[in-house]
């Protein structure tokens, strides 16, 4: 079964051109085949900073998407793997490397993280970052042109600010740590969250919650008005705004997150995969290429410094913006305790 994230565009659907191996005379061997969420974003990352490499190595790119991870386990567990690099999110990462699904880096990418001076937090035995984002509230700028929520206690506060209130239909979007921040809950005590205080508090605003599965639908209900408030990805919003449409990101409170890549156990090139990881970590100019068109931040810091000063400001990790930022999100929590939260949650949906 595909992930429900679909944070690329719509218009461009899946992307399925792992098709080249059909028509190339490349060497296998000569290959890297990589799996993202595909759309808009995924071509983004290809071309900024994947393809380049690949010719300056002689390596053939290939790619495919989205990512699945159903499909992950049957290629692993078939021995017919022919995913190299696979865009995941950490807490699959985490338990994918525990049951050996994945492949446990090498001290050369580790040695690539420690030198671009990437956060530890976002690196593990078994994955690196692709890309950092934000859990923030949106707000649409024609129904609050005067004054909109900057906490998520103001963003619960149906009273003062009215309408519908969009969320990620997705345990990990941030929902409970939005709830338990709007009840009081300091940002250095809401690990491991207390579920059960969170549920009571979206009780709260239980009949002004609307649900959306997509990127798409999540900027289509704050641009039309239909939901003026939304927990949204950062980058959507952003991009939503420059295309006209009367919407806008609010730092207060922004909650960071990250993909992570990570390489299919028994992936045949194995080794070219982790050669482009170790390029991919301290590939600044890259990282800054593809800043600037996909709207996620670059996981190397010094990335930034490249990047185009109005674009960067949109960023998670632009300084103002991260200084705002009230949690990183604990995906070894969400590793532990995703299954049993999704189900209470989707029992919640329908009750």
């Amino acid at each position: 079964m595909a992930h429900p994230r679909r944070r690329a565009g719509a218009a461009a659907g899946l992307v399925a051109l792992a098709a080249l191996t059909a028509c190339s005379s490349v060497d296998p061997a000569d290959t890297l085949e990589v799996t993202m969420w595909g759309g808009a974003s995924q071509r983004v990352h290809l071309a900024s900073y994947v393809r380049p490499w690949g010719e300056q190595n002689g390596i053939k790119i290939l790619q495919d998407s989205p990512t699945d991870y159903a499909k992950l386990r049957a290629q692993v567990e078939s021995g017919n793997v022919s995913w190299g690099v696979v865009e995941v999110e950490p807490n699959f990462a985490e338990n994918a490397c525990d049951s050996g699904l994945i492949t446990p880096l090498s001290p050369e990418i580790f040695d690539a993280a420690r030198s671009a001076g990437i956060d530890s937090r976002y690196v593990s035995e078994c994955a690196v970052p692709n890309l950092l984002y934000a859990f923030n509230i949106a707000y649409n700028t024609d129904a609050f042109p005067h004054g909109h929520p900057t906490t998520w206690a103001e963003f619960f506060d149906t009273a003062r600010f009215p309408g519908k209130r969009g969320f990620w239909n997705y345990a990990t979007g941030g929902i409970f740590e939005a709830a338990l921040l709007a009840d009081g809950v300091a940002p250095e005590d809401l690990y491991p969250l207390d579920i059960d205080r969170a549920f009571r508090k979206l009780d709260t605003i239980k009949d002004s919650i609307v649900f959306y599965n997509t990127g798409d639908e999540q900027t289509q209900l704050v641009a039309s008005g239909e939901a003026p408030l939304v927990m949204a990805w950062n980058g959507r919003i952003a991009q939503a705004a420059m295309d006209g449409e009367p919407v806008a990101n609010e730092w207060g409170q922004n909650m960071v997150s990250y993909d992570q890549i990570v390489i299919p156990r028994g992936y045949p090139n194995t080794d070219t995969a982790m050669r482009w990881m170790t390029h991919f970590l301290g590939d600044t100019e890259g990282q800054a290429r593809d800043a600037e068109e996909s709207q996620f931040s670059p996981v190397n810091p010094h990335a930034l410094d490249l990047v185009e000063p109005e674009l960067a400001r949109e960023l998670s990790t632009y300084p103002p913006n991260l200084d705002k930022s009230s949690v990183v999100i604990d995906y070894k929590y969400w590793a532990e305790h995703y299954a049993e939260v999704s189900e209470r949650l989707n029992e919640w949906t329908l009750s």
